[in-house]
Parts: C-alpha cells; sequence; structure tokens
C-alpha cells in the first residue's frame, strides 16, 4: 500500500525550463551568440546548470571557463527564478487530490535549496509539502538513492510504500536503487537518454493526474 508520494521537481512537478533559458539565453546573448529554442532547453533542463551550459556552449565540468560561468548562470537564474515557471496542466489538481486523500507528498530534486525554496514559495506550495529533500541537502545526488531515503526517513514512511515521480533516468536509477516504485512522467523533459520505456519502471503516465491510478 502506497502512503507517501514524492515529487521531483523540474520536468515533473514545474515546468521551469523558460526561466532556465531565459539564464543560459542571457549568457549567449552577452557573448554575442543567438538564443537557444526553448525546446532544445527542455530537452536538457532535467540535467540542470551542466547540462544547459554544454547545451549552450559546448564545456562541462573540468573545463577552464566552466566555474565561472556556472556562477554566472547561477546569478542570473536567481535573479528570475518565476517570471516564466508554472506548474504542469493537471498538476495542481493530482495535489488536491493527494491532500483529499490524506496522502503526504514531498519533493526530491537535485535543484539547491537557495533555488527549491523560494520557487516552492512562488508557486504557492511552501506550507502543502510534508517534505523537501534538495540539491546539497544529502552528501550524494540522484542518481544515488541517499535523497530519496531521506526524505522517505522524514516522512517516517518505508521506501517501499512511497512512489516518486520523475521524468529523467536518473530518478528511476534513484528509485529502484532506493526501494521505491518509480513512475515517469512522459509529459516532462526526459533528457536525451535512451526512451522512457526502457528505463526500468514498470509504470509511465502522459498527464499528472494519472498517476493517482496507481495510488
Amino acid at each position: 500500500m502506497i502512503k507517501a508520494v514524492l515529487f521531483d521537481l523540474d520536468g515533473t512537478l514545474a515546468d521551469t525550463a523558460p526561466d532556465l533559458g531565459h539564464a543560459l539565453n542571457r549568457q549567449r546573448i552577452m557573448r554575442g551568440l543567438a538564443v537557444v529554442p526553448i525546446e532544445h532547453i527542455r530537452t536538457e533542463a532535467s540535467a540542470g546548470v551542466r547540462g544547459l551550459l554544454g547545451l549552450g556552449f559546448g564545456i562541462k565540468p573540468g573545463d577552464k571557463d566552466y566555474d565561472a560561468m556556472r556562477v554566472e548562470f547561477l546569478d542570473f537564474y536567481a535573479e528570475r527564478l518565476c517570471d516564466e515557471t508554472s506548474l504542469f496542466q493537471g498538476v495542481t489538481e493530482l495535489l488536491d487530490q493527494l491532500d483529499v486523500r490524506g496522502l503526504p507528498w514531498g519533493i526530491v530534486t537535485n535543484k539547491p535549496a537557495r533555488f527549491s525554496i523560494p520557487l516552492m514559495q512562488a508557486l504557492g506550495l511552501s506550507n502543502r509539502f510534508a517534505c523537501i529533500i534538495s540539491g546539497g541537502d544529502t552528501v550524494h545526488s540522484k542518481p544515488h538513492p541517499e535523497p530519496l531515503l531521506a526524505a522517505s526517513n522524514t516522512m517516517a514512511v518505508s521506501p517501499a510504500e512511497c512512489v516518486y515521480l520523475g521524468d529523467d533516468l536518473r530518478d528511476v536509477q534513484a528509485s529502484l536503487a532506493a526501494g521505491m516504485e518509480p513512475i515517469v512522467a512522459r509529459y516532462g523533459y526526459l533528457g536525451n537518454a535512451a526512451p522512457p520505456e526502457s528505463w526500468g519502471a514498470r509504470y509511465l503516465i502522459d498527464q499528472p493526474q494519472e498517476l493517482l491510478g496507481y495510488l
């Protein structure tokens, strides 16, 4: 029996790509480069700064300019955290139904708390979630299971009694390693990995409210 629901944030609960893309394109415009289309931004958004800087500038951690570019990106993103970000269609209704059923829900994201907590406040959800585990709250990040295990421990629910909804291969890997049931948000960003049907999750959904059928 499922007693709690956990969500990824970017690409699962909220469409954050427009504001993430604005930060990246601001960097590109400053350097005389053309903007990256939003459809390309969405593909990389779940990979965070690493993925977006790779998309926009072809650089990766360890490269000469990466650390400076990362700081600049994060500063730009902090200035415009929730101008165009919104909950995916159907998420509000899903969360309302979880509340009606008395099922606690939480967030597990690799997004640092510097951004995740203010973003949840801006989206009007700061008083509703049972827990939030952000990037840096645990030693390891997804795909390691530690953040998911920290969330289930905070909620006092065993991992086997939780489901985790995410839109990235790392979400499925972390769920399976934690002993949780992964569900893939096929409406999300999905990244550039193999097709989500091959990630190892038994269940995939095309709309947020379809999650209710697995609870």
